[in-house]
């Protein structure tokens, strides 16, 4: 544990502290601090306050950071499709399938033990032990450009570009039926389904808000292929978006029957460009993934 104490000059006067600790240690992020506090590892003036607390002249701050903890996930020698890649990050095209870290019954073979792997030492550790350098994450049957960071001020930088929406994420997917608008947005907030725990929902009291931009790029009798991009980056957003407005992309079984004429495992979605300033040179850089050859195979099939 290591621990340092700080008293408050009159410049930060009314900065609220979570802030103020992520600009004295800017290779973390303030949602790392709001978890120290919440877990009373940060006392102002030897009490303890919350994350929204406004600081004071002369406040002492005591701050306990814990040691790194080693990851006990193991490193594996997976293959790995990487579009870009530098000191800094790497962006890597996720294939279906593919978990992004590990979880419950999902402890191999995942793009964390892929990347463990390839990027040997150089891996942020903000987000813990069990996701080293994932600053955002895709489902595991929908495939596409994934950003991993490489050392902590680099998670912190695209993370933040993440939180205030301006990374651009474009997908492209094929939806069931005929959509008849040629281009719109859906704003409607996602939460936790009520029942079905494994499903999010459109959800007006808890959900989170969410907005999905869409357009059309080719029509077929019984599907419309299409691009999406987001303004938010709620679980499972295009999915439950797109079911809500009967629409359910094909092949995706947890918002529809995910019957076609297709086999498929899962839904038909892949993350194809994604863009953002580069922590180091602040300058934009946007990646794209080419599609899957299944996708491109349904496409071939619905065009013919």
């Amino acid at each position: 544990m290591k621990k340092e104490v700080f008293e408050v000059d009159s410049s930060c006067e009314e900065e609220r502290l979570d802030k103020y600790l992520s600009l004295i240690f800017p290779e973390q992020s303030r949602s790392f601090f709001q978890k120290l506090i919440k877990d009373g590892q940060i006392r102002v003036n030897e009490k303890t306050e919350k994350a929204n607390y406004r600081l004071k002249t002369q406040d002492l701050i005591e701050v306990s950071i814990p040691e790194a903890v080693e990851t006990p996930i193991l490193p594996e020698n997976i293959p790995l499709d990487i579009l870009y890649e530098d000191d800094d990050l790497l962006i890597v095209n996720k294939p279906k399938g593919m978990v992004v870290h590990p979880s419950a019954g999902h402890y191999t073979g995942t793009l964390v033990n892929a990347i463990m792997y390839h990027c040997k030492d150089s891996l942020s550790g903000i987000n813990g032990e069990i996701r080293p350098g994932i600053v955002h994450r895709i489902d595991m049957d929908t495939t596409g450009s994934l950003i991993v960071c490489k050392n902590d001020e680099s998670h912190v930088f695209v993370a933040e570009q993440i939180k205030e929406h301006s990374v651009v994420r474009k997908y492209r997917g094929i939806v069931c039926g005929h959509v008849k608008e040629e281009e719109g947005t859906i704003h409607a907030p996602i939460g936790r389904h009520s029942v079905e725990r494994k499903k999010m929902a459109i959800n007006e009291k808890n959900g989170k808000d969410a907005i999905t931009h869409y357009r059309v790029l080719e029509h077929f009798a019984n599907y419309t292929y299409m691009e999406f991009q987001l303004e938010t980056g709620r679980t499972h957003q295009i999915r439950v978006h797109m079911a809500s407005i009967g629409h359910p992309l094909l092949g995706d079984t947890l918002y529809s029957s995910g019957k076609s004429p297709y086999k498929l495992q899962g839904q038909t979605l892949h993350a194809m460009t994604i863009g953002f300033i580069h922590p180091r040179t602040k300058e934009y850089l946007e990646v794209s993934a080419p599609l899957p050859e299944y996708f491109e195979k349904i496409l071939r099939d619905l065009r013919s």
